[in-house]
């Protein structure tokens, strides 16, 4: 259903990738993988037309109806829910507008106005025969967790996970052939990821998606499309069927050039030593043949590295962590936390999760003491030395400073070194250190946040949505460096595989303000809850 023919995609002097020819077929589901910046999204964007300036073709028959996941949430302000998702199918959209138009302003004695609302009713019944579009999107719009009395509401009286969600429904409404999501999974709680898994499960035609949830690319996806090397590679399965494929494929490729090199280094030894000698002259010729046919393929450097996430605390913590007693807050009439009281054992490592707007964010910015509560206690323990990760690192990281000068403002009398390599293991080399603060994008200063963490060696850490804008590499080092930490964590995340990598303890905030409090991992808290055993 689409075809790559050929596609090379510069910028400047810089390839992304060249020589792309791939094939995208109807029933398959791909999943678009690779490190930050290694065009992802360019190639997305290429594909749906969004991007034209590229050398090579991209072929969508022009009978399959194409949908895009839109990412500007603020585009439909002045629309209701239901218009904007309306909007996904802009052909009937439009006809029900004029329609209604018509309707009310029309001259029902003139022809014109009459074959014109004919025509309309035409368009409608070919693009909804069942004259249901307002029930089917109520549906959607249920299910990605928005209540039906706010269906009716502008788009603008909305926080924007859930502007997001409408921009899913919108989408998602049309039943396109082509489907083209980038990062749907961001920002969203794990009920609309599943409702979103289960979705494109049944997606007939084809998709291309771009994630950072491992988890969500082995519930969904059935081929994977690699960008690394400069080129595009596909390979049959889930994610961890990739993984697996992919490091097979590595291995083996060093395998066979080390095989190669050493033939290569015989060879030429064997040349240097008898091509003088006559007796041996017609073997060393021989050799020689074989050495210039003898290729050993150039191993480009992958555009994947690990960073290195490693958490120690400088203080040892004593017998009290933290102690939560009888905290309630509120936003006006609406109480999101009632009378919670909790209590966190030195060590714990605790996943907080729930819906969105059901308080996490608050209880977490209340244990931080950044909101006071409208009532109830912080108590924190005599030894604890707090390291906290906001959810709006794009506020807190600011200034017209250096990477490294910001990092060196929050400790100054630390060893340039040691703030160096704090960095570094970020993945941010000497070069990059020197970037403005202001140029950075999101997942940057992701990484500069753990980079201060990391420096800070507090013995109990919060983070609020750590792995939003981390690419899957990050995420995964981000579970080992929160497992292998000595100190207590509490992490808020939808992120399953991270929740996975390290929680032993999960407290879930349900939408009437009650909790759910389990001690084991998340695996075992989601099977519980399936079997309804909680």
């Amino acid at each position: 259903m689409v075809r790559v023919q050929n596609l090379i995609m510069r910028y400047g002097n810089r390839v992304l990738f060249q020589d792309i020819n791939l094939k995208l077929d109807r029933h398959k589901r791909y999943g678009l993988i690779g490190a930050n910046g290694a065009g992802k999204t360019t190639f997305l964007n290429i594909l749906s037309g969004q991007i034209n300036e590229y050398e090579g073709d991209v072929v969508i028959p022009k009978a399959n109806k194409v949908g895009v996941l839109g990412q500007n949430q603020f585009a439909f302000e002045e629309y209701t829910l239901i218009d904007a998702v309306l909007y996904g199918n802009k052909r009937l959209f439009d006809a029900i507008k004029e329609k209604e138009d018509l309707y009310a302003t029309g001259d029902f004695e003139d022809d014109a106005v009459n074959n014109r609302l004919a025509d309309l009713e035409v368009i409608c019944v070919e693009e909804d025969p069942t004259y249901e579009y307002d029930v089917n999107i109520g549906k959607i719009l249920a299910n990605v967790g928005i209540p039906v009395e706010n269906h009716n509401n502008l788009m603008s009286t909305l926080d924007s996970a859930d502007k997001f969600k409408v921009l899913l429904a919108q989408v998602l409404y049309p039943k396109p052939d082509v489907l083209f999501l980038d990062e749907p999974t961001n920002n969203q709680d794990i009920e609309t990821i599943s409702w979103l898994e289960n979705e494109l499960q049944r997606h007939e035609g084809t998709l291309v998606v771009i994630s950072h949830d491992r988890h969500f690319l082995n519930a969904v996806v059935t081929n994977i499309l690699d960008v690394d090397y400069q080129k595009i590679r596909e390979f049959t399965g889930t994610y961890d069927d990739w993984y697996i494929a992919a490091n097979v494929l590595a291995k083996q490729m060093e395998l066979d050039n080390a095989k190669k090199q050493k033939e290569k280094d015989e060879l030429e030894a064997f040349v240097r030593r008898f091509s003088a000698n006559a007796s041996k002259a017609k073997q060393a010729t021989s050799r020689q043949r074989k050495l210039d046919k003898l290729e050993i393929e150039d191993i480009k450097p992958s555009s994947r590295r690990d960073p290195s996430i490693v958490f120690k605390a400088k203080r040892q913590m004593g017998d009290e962590a933290l102690h939560l007693v009888n905290v309630s807050h509120s936003y006006g009439d609406n109480a999101v936390l009632k009378d919670v009281s909790l209590k966190f054992e030195p060590g714990e490592k605790v996943a907080l999760i729930g819906g969105n707007g059901v308080g996490k964010s608050t209880l977490v910015k209340i244990m931080m003491e950044e909101m006071k509560p409208n009532a109830g206690e912080i108590n924190w323990g005599a030894t604890i030395e707090n390291s906290y990760f906001p959810q709006d690192t794009a506020d807190t990281i600011s200034g017209d400073g250096t990477l490294y000068d910001w990092l060196r403002a929050h400790d100054p009398k630390r060893d340039i070194a040691e703030i160096r390599n704090c960095l570094g293991r970020m993945l941010f080399n000497g070069e990059q250190q020197e970037k403005s603060v202001v140029s950075i994008s999101g997942g940057e200063k992701h990484r500069m946040m753990l980079s201060k963490m990391m420096l800070e060696g507090g013995n109990f850490l919060v983070l609020d949505e750590p792995s939003n804008h981390l690419d899957l590499e990050a995420i995964v080092a981000l579970g080992e460096g929160l497992l292998e930490f000595k100190g207590n964590v509490i992490c808020v995340s939808h992120d399953r595989e991270l929740l996975d990598a390290f929680a032993s303890r999960i407290i879930e905030i349900h939408a009437d303000g009650s909790i759910t409090d389990f001690k084991g991992s998340y695996e075992e808290y989601a099977e519980r809850k399936a079997k309804g055993e909680i």
